[in-house]
């Protein structure tokens, strides 16, 4: 009988946590599967640049784990019963249920309509490939001089904005922040900002507090409103329930409550990685949902899991921040390089050049998928029968 891990969500973190822990586990000690709702890796921080017409690189799962003892379980994840360790999902063949020693809850995030009245009925999102489709296809159907709407200042805002102006100079594009434009980055970081989005054209609105989302406009606080044909919903992100519906411990937006192992606080035989944790950071602050959190804590957890199972010293390294990478379109781009606990220093990489740097980044994060261990020499580790059946460390075997 193996040790059976279960990782659900095959997005950054999922994907990486799981091609790690075969890389440090036995095949014949644990049965690793990966259970994701589709077949293939969404390369989610390009969701912007599929919403405007390009194209992505295929990446099948199927490919991506050959070989490597990793089962990928085609299937939407309903449930999760800690108590009794199974997960309930619905496949094909309709509803069934997993059972596990081990988890790895990695489901992400989706948008968040912040329950803005008419945000789910008349925006488009982009934190999903769907949605994103949906997006592209509007798109494509406006003429010149209409008018689209970017709602939410921050990264993904921003890289939408600049994308849609870049793709469709026709058409009229609008960003609405809540703040200053860019208030988060350094000077040099904000006066090119303004410079790239002056440049495109963009109309920016700022200090703009949406009430509403209604068909041809977005209402303002006190009566204004913006014209729009289209009104792309950017304010950040929100987990999926499902955790909050178990007896993990949660903040109150819904997270999993995690250690600096990402082991769940309340129950030791679940992990949670990604957006869907709420994990320390440098400084002892929360470390924020991005790409850029997602892949150490993949990292952490899958290296701890194995550590515990193989009775090994647990790695535990600070998980900080050295810069922002902001896409302008597809010939700018905003590189900011901040503090270990993401605050923004004074220099900056800006142009082309920043432009090719947040392009490498993009694929290495890809690449580091179907990599997980970096290309670093791997040593496997072998799982006792105690281990297996108890799910903690007893002794290690050579």
């Amino acid at each position: 009988m193996s040790h059976r891990i279960i990782v659900l969500g095959a997005g950054y973190s999922g994907a990486i946590a799981a091609g790690r822990l075969a890389k440090r586990l036995h095949r014949e000690d644990v049965a690793i599967t990966l259970v994701n709702a589709e077949p293939d890796f969404v390369e989610r921080v390009r969701m912007h640049q599929l919403a405007t017409g390009q194209d992505l690189t295929p990446r099948p799962f199927a490919e991506m784990f050959a070989g490597t003892g990793v089962e990928l379980k085609l299937a939407k994840v309903t449930g999760v019963d800690v108590d009794h360790k199974t997960v309930a999902v619905v496949d094909e063949n309709g509803a069934g249920q997993l059972s596990y020693d081990t988890l790895v809850y990695a489901l992400g995030s989706g948008w968040n309509t912040r329950g803005v009245p008419g945000t789910a009925e008349h925006a488009y999102e982009l934190a999903s490939r769907p949605g994103a489709l949906r997006l592209r296809e509007r798109l494509a159907r406006l003429g010149a001089g209409q008018r689209v709407v970017v709602v939410g200042g921050g990264l993904t805002g921003l890289e939408a904005a600049t994308e849609i102006a870049e793709a469709r100079p026709d058409l009229d594009v609008a960003l609405a922040a809540r703040g200053e434009l860019g208030d988060w980055l350094s000077p040099n970081g904000r006066r090119h900002l303004r410079k790239v989005v002056g440049k495109l054209g963009i109309t920016v609105h700022e200090h703009a507090a949406v009430t509403g989302v209604e068909a041809g406009r977005v209402a303002l606080a006190e009566g204004e409103a913006i014209p729009a044909e289209v009104t792309v919903w950017t304010t950040g992100f929100a987990v999926h329930p499902i955790a909050q519906a178990t007896d993990l411990r949660v903040t109150g937006a819904g997270r999993i409550v995690v250690d600096e192992t990402m082991r769940s606080v309340s129950h030791p035989d679940v992990y949670a990685i990604g957006d869907a944790a709420s994990a320390m950071g440098a400084g002892n602050k929360p470390l924020r949902m991005s790409c850029a959190s997602g892949t150490p804590m993949a990292w952490q957890a899958a290296d701890a899991i194995a550590a515990r199972l193989t009775g090994r010293k647990i790695p535990k390294a600070p998980l900080g921040y050295f810069n922002q990478c902001i896409s302008l379109g597809r010939k700018e781009g905003l590189i900011q390089y901040v503090t270990s606990d993401d605050r923004a220093v004074r220099a900056v990489l800006t142009g082309r050049f920043a432009a090719l740097y947040k392009e490498l980044v993009c694929k290495g994060a890809a690449w580091g998928v179907a990599h997980p261990t970096l290309g670093l020499p791997v040593r496997r580790h072998r799982v006792t029968r105690e281990q297996v059946t108890s799910g903690e460390a007893v002794r290690a075997v050579a």
